[in-house]
């Protein structure tokens, strides 16, 4: 009595090994021990036929053989901000309480642009009801955050990065900024 087999496999074909002339009758029925033998061909089928996953069925026995690594999928959330608005802001007043200032620092060798180190949207505080990180005349330090700047959703903290007074507020919240923009100008200290 002849005994059908058959091999399935993803992606390929299914294949009859009822017709493979390697595989012996004596062989296949040897339900109860492990031959070494027929599993060497299914590895050489799934190599020949580039598959990926065999079942081989008999009436006694049956075998599964994979090849390769389970195929994992990571699944990245992605944190959610609430949607800030942007608060209305009152034009920046130099130092000096007067427009004239302006020009004055910016003949200062002293005073030094503050400038975006990303393109994005530009926020003064982290909320429309939190005070501005800093106005004009706030002391700052190196590690000072001055801004925050969304870029894809994302918002980075920006630091003042050098110690002194902020003399001037180059950009209003919900600005769109540009790469190298100056924000602000601050009189080293």
């Amino acid at each position: 009595m002849k005994r059908r087999e058959a091999f399935h496999g993803a992606p390929g074909p299914v294949l009859d090994l009822e017709s493979r002339s390697s595989m012996s009758a004596e062989k296949s029925d040897q339900a109860s021990t492990f031959d070494l033998e027929k599993f060497r061909e299914l590895v050489e089928l799934m190599e020949k036929h580039d598959l990926s996953d065999v079942s081989l069925k008999g009436e006694n026995q049956h075998w599964r053989v994979k090849r390769g690594a389970e195929q994992v999928i990571p699944h990245y959330a992605m944190p959610q901000m609430p949607a800030a608005a942007p608060a209305p802001v009152a034009p920046a007043v130099p130092a000096g309480g007067s427009p004239a200032a302006a020009p004055e620092a910016a003949n200062d060798p002293n005073v030094v642009d503050i400038v975006s180190p990303t393109v994005g949207t530009f926020y003064e505080s982290p909320s429309p009801d939190d005070p501005a990180f800093v106005k004009v005349g706030s002391k700052v330090s190196a590690d000072t955050t001055v801004c925050l700047i969304e870029a894809m959703k994302v918002f980075n903290q920006i630091q003042a990065e050098v110690s002194g007074t902020i003399v001037e507020v180059l950009v209003k919240s919900g600005d769109a900024i540009d790469f190298g923009q100056p924000l602000f100008k601050v009189k080293i200290s």
